[in-house]
């Protein structure tokens, strides 16, 4: 389940890095989905026994499950804003981005140790 999570977050970048550059509300759509399916797989697996106690990356699962959890609501505030108006601000698409990818090696680290 946590390399499931892991895979997911992974596609949900790959999705919204490569092929939602321009607001194409479909592959957005997916993007959000499975971002938000790996959120899911991973506080469902943070229910079970503890990881990484030995190598002192225990706490970097609840830590990724926060990054990630920033990143969706600051992905819904992108689609809120897009809504509203034609622009997004390059910053709020760069909190995104950087709050994503900090989620993801904490993530990668977490699962891979």
């Amino acid at each position: 389940m946590l390399l499931l999570s892991l895979c997911l977050v992974l596609a949900a970048g790959t999705i919204g890095g490569a092929l939602a550059v321009r607001w194409q509300p479909t592959v957005g759509a997916l993007h959000g989905l499975c971002g938000a399916a790996a959120l899911a797989a991973l506080i469902l697996t943070l229910g079970g026994p503890p990881r990484g106690v030995a190598m002192g990356v225990s706490s970097f699962g609840r830590i990724a499950a926060g990054l990630l959890g920033t990143a969706l609501l600051v992905g819904l505030g992108i689609v809120a804003i897009r809504l509203r108006t034609r622009r997004v601000p390059a910053f709020v698409i760069g909190l995104h981005a950087t709050i994503a990818i900090g989620g993801i090696v904490m993530l990668a680290a977490y699962t891979l140790v």
